[in-house]
């Protein structure tokens, strides 16, 4: 694997606050990192706009936003999404197939081929096995990010996001074109943080992920450059 292409696979997760650190991280990173994560608490804070922050310094965009609604609702929030001009959005895939398959087909009925790829968040990287008890799910973590995860793509999305240690059966259940996200990815200089299912990046890209999501070993470095620069190495190191 080339330097390229496993700087490609790294999103940066832009956890900040403000527009000012959109221009910083996204300035810095912009041909370091293969896209920004915009999540729920910036596009609470800067709305649409720190899209487009983002978009100024060249930069892709992940919008990382996991609607969960009635289907009407989230398929009317995926086209706002799409008109952005962003390159992946998400929904929780427990919303159910009917939320997935209207977000899918209004989004492909609108855009067509240049369309975002649509993913759906399966069991949050945080979640353990007593936390599914605690809302009343009886299977495992596996067992719900696969059956998730298979929902998914029947029901038309592009691909989920899911914890690093359920890549292989994702793979083996949805096949190789499916695309998985990976947070929950730490590089060997970083810490773990409130991640509980975890890999290296290179273990990571081995497993099939096409896209890992890391933020505070990038964000939280001395010098957040030479943190992505070190991770992209990671990768190529582990894949050589």
């Amino acid at each position: 694997m080339t330097r390229d292409e496993a700087r490609k696979k790294v999103i940066f997760a832009l956890d900040v606050n403000g527009l000012a650190e959109i221009d910083r991280y996204a300035g810095i990173l912009a041909g370091k990192v293969g896209m920004f994560k915009v999540g729920k608490e910036l596009f609470s804070a800067t709305g649409p706009d720190a899209v487009r922050a983002v978009q100024r310094h060249g930069g892709q965009v992940f919008l990382d936003l996991k609607y969960h609604d009635i289907p009407n609702t989230v398929a009317k929030a995926m086209l706002e999404s799409a008109r952005l001009g962003v390159q992946l959005a998400n929904l929780h895939a427990l919303g159910g197939a009917a939320m997935m398959e209207a977000a899918a087909t209004a989004v492909r009925k609108e855009f067509g081929d240049q369309r975002p790829r649509l993913l759906a968040v399966t069991i949050l990287t945080s979640s353990t096995e007593e936390t599914l008890r605690g809302i009343g799910i009886e299977h495992s973590v596996q067992d719900m990010v696969v059956r998730l995860a298979r929902l998914a793509l029947d029901a038309g999305m592009d691909g989920v996001v899911a914890s690093p240690l359920e890549i292989e059966l994702i793979r083996a259940a949805c096949g190789p074109d499916f695309l998985i996200v990976t947070p929950g990815v730490r590089p060997g200089f970083a810490s773990q943080d409130d991640q509980q299912r975890i890999m290296t990046p290179s273990d990571a890209v081995k497993a099939g992920s096409d896209y890992l999501v890391i933020g505070r070993p990038i964000a939280t470095a001395a010098d957040p450059a030479l943190a992505a620069d070190l991770i992209v190495d990671e990768i190529v190191a582990g894949l050589s």
